[in-house]
């Protein structure tokens, strides 16, 4: 209490609550750990102390100033040995989470103060915990560094990111997930490459008769006022700059550095994790090894990051980046473009087809690439799905990704996939079935011509006699003949359990009638990913409402329950009297006999 009032006079107090950290009863150690970290909370300047040179302290100063430079002084050395302290007790199971919840806490709240480097070191090193508590609290002031970056000026978010990429080659890649989801927080000006662009091209001339220049000439009264004027002005630089340190204000230009070297480091880390995850792909494949994302734990949450920052990924890496993306996912190097057993999951593959378009889409001038085989990949990783294994959400945006946001789709293409999906709608969640369904119906409204496949002709559609027969084994889009098929799923999802579900199918069907020329079909709003979001959500809001409704039935059940329960009591009172009675008939005979 005594330093919360007065911290500069009583700043010795600091002492004392050290020496009680030092106690023997883990309880008092822990009580004092907290305490400490209340107090720095709140006596911490909102500055970084310097420290002071041998001239400064050569200088003699006023009473005032004594006591400020005491009162840093011993905020600092006791600041340090308290960090110093929690760096050791890390390291026992005892202090463990109490040791990283008071570095956690420091570093949110002071991140612009000394020592922010051990704290960081140590906050990222716990990223990758075991123990979810922790990792949760590391995550949460990594983020937390990231979002609020006018607290350090954006000089700890590079730190971080610096220390992330360093554990990452270190583990080999092989870390929890959640130390690579942080970096989904970061946030990049968006104009970020194209100021780098434009300095890349405004180059300084260098003077090519700089060698033939006269000697230097002797100071004219004019040239001692210009050398006064720029010591001057030099001094005002010196000045500001020292301004600028104390404030959490920064310059334009160094916060396109910072962000440029964070953007750099990032990307340094995310292509680290793609190379690994190729070859322990290649050596797993080798090796007939399948249990996919055994090997490469961060290669989800790297696919997600590129796919968030990809508008910001350098034109040189892109052709690479997509190679990389491609063999990935499932494709070898053949002509014939077939795919191959990928040791990925599911979902993982679907994300190496989401990037690969978003990166391609984000660089449509710079970019001359074929996305064919992520069209046939996505065709056949379909049916791989499983909803027990993989992410709908994934498949909802890759759906989304590939087919709704595509301008233009080629019309035997389109076909085949409205038909799979078509027949993936029935196999699964109504979740799924609205984002598969949503995608069908937006892929009939830009192709009319598919329109045909809900005519239900004994033959097939009526485009059947002109394209070859239905073949759903097919692995190349382009080769199932999906025009010669009829969308006779749609009927069935007429009936399906869920509102939405069968009101969708029965919307698609309606527009068999429509003339395509006359009565244009209008647009969807929602996209894939959106359905499948809305459907999950009101999927968890239903659920106590049916608790609610079905009150009744749970009364009923308990009654019966209670019936029964009363009558199986009601049986052993009876045993237990028979047991009795038996008894007494023996003890009666032998009574008798004597």
């Amino acid at each position: 209490m005594a330093m919360l009032e007065d911290p500069e006079s009583n700043i010795r107090s600091l002492n004392d609550m050290l020496s009680i950290s030092n106690d023997k009863d883990q309880k008092v150690v822990k009580l004092g750990l907290m305490s400490l970290l209340a107090v720095f909370k709140d006596i911490i300047p909102s500055y970084r102390i310097r420290q002071l040179t041998e001239k400064e302290l050569a200088v003699e100063v006023s009473k005032e100033v004594k006591k400020t430079r005491y009162y840093e002084y011993t905020l600092i050395r006791c600041y340090k040995a308290y960090l110093q302290k929690l760096i050791s007790l890390e390291k026992q199971p005892h202090f463990y989470s109490v040791a990283v919840r008071c570095m956690c806490a420091l570093l949110d709240t002071a991140p612009h103060f000394n020592f922010r480097e051990s704290l960081l070191a140590s906050v990222a090193k716990n990223l990758s915990s075991s123990d979810d508590v922790v990792r949760k609290m590391c995550c949460g002031t990594i983020r937390s560094i990231f979002i609020n970056e006018g607290k350090h000026r954006g000089e700890a978010t590079i730190e971080a990111v610096r220390l992330i990429a360093d554990h990452v080659k270190l583990n080999d890649c092989q870390l929890h997930p959640d130390s690579i989801e942080v970096f989904l927080s970061l946030r990049f000006d968006e104009d970020l490459r194209e100021d780098e662009t434009e300095e890349q091209k405004v180059k300084p001339k260098k003077n090519k008769h700089r060698q033939n220049q006269e000697a230097p000439k002797p100071l004219t009264v004019n040239d001692k006022k210009k050398t006064r004027q720029e010591l001057i002005s030099k001094a005002r630089e010196e000045v500001d700059a020292d301004l600028r340190a104390v404030s959490f204000t920064l310059d334009p230009k160094e916060r396109k550095r910072i962000q440029r070297e964070t953007l750099s480091a990032l990307f340094e880390t995310n292509f680290r994790i793609l190379k690994h995850s190729m070859s322990t792909s290649n050596l797993r494949s080798k090796a007939n090894i399948v249990s996919p994302g055994a090997s490469h734990p961060l290669l989800a949450p790297c696919l997600e990051g590129l796919g968030k920052f990809s508008h910001l990924i350098d034109l040189d890496f892109m052709g690479e980046l997509i190679a990389c993306l491609k063999k990935l996912s499932g494709f070898s190097d053949q002509q014939d473009g077939t795919p191959h057993d990928s040791t990925l999951s599911v979902s993982e593959c679907m994300q190496c087809c989401i990037v690969a378009f978003k990166v391609w889409r984000s660089n449509l001038e710079a970019l001359n690439v074929d996305l064919q085989d992520f069209f046939v990949q996505l065709y056949n990783l379909i049916l791989e799905y499983r909803p027990d294994r993989d992410r709908g959400e994934v498949l909802a945006d890759a759906l989304k990704t590939l087919l709704w946001e595509g301008k233009q789709q080629d019309m035997l293409r389109a076909a085949a996939f409205i038909k799979r999906l078509a027949t993936f709608a029935l196999s699964f969640g109504s979740a799924e079935a609205i984002a598969a369904l949503v995608t069908l119906k937006h892929l009939l409204q830009k192709n009319s011509k598919c329109r045909n496949m809900l005519e239900n002709d004994s033959g097939g559609g009526s485009l059947s006699c002109l394209v070859a027969k239905y073949n759903p084994e097919a692995k190349d889009p382009y080769l199932s003949g999906a025009l010669a098929s009829v969308l006779w799923e749609l009927s069935l999802l007429e009936k399906h359990y869920d509102i939405s579900v069968s009101s969708m199918a029965s919307n698609i069907l309606s527009m068999a009638t429509l003339n395509p020329t006359q009565n244009p079909v209008p647009i969807l709003n929602v996209n894939p990913l959106e359905a499948f979001r809305d459907l999950s959500i009101e999927r968890e809001l239903s659920k106590p409402a049916s608790k609610a409704l079905s009150l009744n039935l749970k009364k009923r059940l308990r009654a019966k329950l209670n019936h029964t329960l009363s009558s199986i009591n009601m049986y052993k009172e009876y045993k237990k009297q028979k047991k009795k009675n038996t008894k007494l008939k023996i003890i009666r005979k032998k009574v008798a006999r004597v």
